[in-house]
């Protein structure tokens, strides 16, 4: 798969661009034929489960693994061939590795001293990145004299420091605890837009993909999914593999019809089919739990309207999640409300097992894919 979209605001300039990309390890295919443009200044996030390739294809850019197929242009001069100490990239580890008997300046400026670059030159470009990354008070700290967001901050300085084109991240966030890993995420984006320099983010953390990045590639197997914004991946997913990996998704397999989908037990539930989806042939239609709505008001029904009864009800604090079951259906239809009251009256308290309830929401919010 190609990719042809440009960079939210206008910045299209492609600094790295892989051509059929391919890695194997011995009969698995990590990698398969993955093509892609890396633009000018963008966070770009490679998103997926377990064993899709992301960091594999992380380590091919780094130079770290050697592609068995395929192209790696940067500034459209072939890296493929380049070792990668060579590379005008930079790779940070999700471990950090600082030198723990450096003091802070030290591990930052270690890499500018390996190059050999006169001392004032080192002096003043750690100084900066230093204030940028809002550690200059902490300079002559050793790394276990830090939190984990500020050892992460000095990973980063380092990577930073040595100013390459590109900034590869690889689970950068992964050992922070939920509070920290949420104030990093914006923290690695206000770095990322001051220093304009390409960020490619390595997660398996969708939360955290559709919070940083410009673009998100999805991948499957090895294979790319979908590259989107993070708007276009949730509100428009492409296959029901990217529909049920981001976010929370209810699912209704049934048969394409002229005006939706026909599920068996439930009839037509009304949607727009995508181009190239005949009627008659196998198709899933979904729809997110918080598109909807809940009550026993007729005014507040839409195209699609569907009638159960509360099987659990699940606090989140700010949220709850009904699993609502409906007659011709298996599995539970989830719904998600603020716990808030409700403006049709329904207090969340009045939202206990085994109360009767209207489902409905707009064929707006329906997305039908291919089964």
């Amino acid at each position: 798969m190609s990719e042809t979209g440009k960079v939210a605001g206008g910045n299209s300039a492609t600094v790295i661009r892989l051509q059929g990309l391919s890695k194997r390890f011995g009969a698995i295919t990590a990698v398969d034929a993955v093509s892609l443009d890396l633009y000018e200044n963008e966070f770009f996030a490679l998103l997926g489960p377990s064993g899709c390739g992301k960091t594999t294809l992380l380590r091919l850019i780094a130079g770290f693994e050697s592609p068995d197929a395929g192209q790696i242009l940067l500034d459209g001069e072939d890296l493929t061939p380049i070792k990668p100490n060579r590379r005008p990239v930079n790779l940070m580890f999700q471990s950090y590795a600082l030198f723990p008997h450096m003091s802070v300046e030290g591990n930052v400026a270690y890499g500018l001293e390996m190059e050999r670059l006169p001392k004032p030159e080192i002096a003043r470009r750690v100084g900066e990145v230093l204030e940028m990354a809002q550690l200059g008070e902490l300079r002559r700290r050793r790394p276990h004299q830090l939190s984990g967001g500020q050892r992460q901050r000095v990973a980063l300085a380092r990577a930073l420091v040595k100013r390459p084109r590109v900034l590869l991240l690889d689970e950068p966030l992964g050992a922070l605890d939920r509070k920290l890993r949420e104030q990093m995420q914006l923290e690695l984006k206000r770095l990322q837009h001051e220093i304009g320099i390409t960020f490619v983010v390595v997660t398996h953390d969708q939360e955290e993909a559709l919070v940083m990045a410009d673009r998100i590639a999805l991948l499957d197997g090895g294979r790319l999914a979908q590259i989107d914004s993070p708007r276009g991946l949730y509100e428009h997913p492409r296959t029901r593999f990217v529909a049920g990996f981001i976010g929370s998704m209810n699912f209704f397999e049934g048969h394409a019809a002229a005006q939706g989908v026909e599920v068996e037990g439930l009839g037509l539930l009304r949607g727009d089919l995508p181009a190239g989806l005949a009627p008659g042939s196998r198709a899933t239609l979904a729809v997110r739990p918080e598109r909807l709505a809940l009550g026993s008001d007729p005014r507040r029904q839409m195209e699609n309207n569907l009638n159960g009864e509360i099987r659990e009800v699940a606090y989140h604090g700010q949220d709850l999640n009904l699993h609502i079951a409906v007659s011709g259906r298996a599995t539970p239809v989830t719904l998600r409300l603020s716990s808030s009251p409700d403006p049709s009256g329904l207090a969340p308290e009045a939202l206990t097992p085994g109360a009767r309830v209207v489902l409905s929401w707009s064929a707006l919010h329906s997305r039908i894919l291919e089964a």
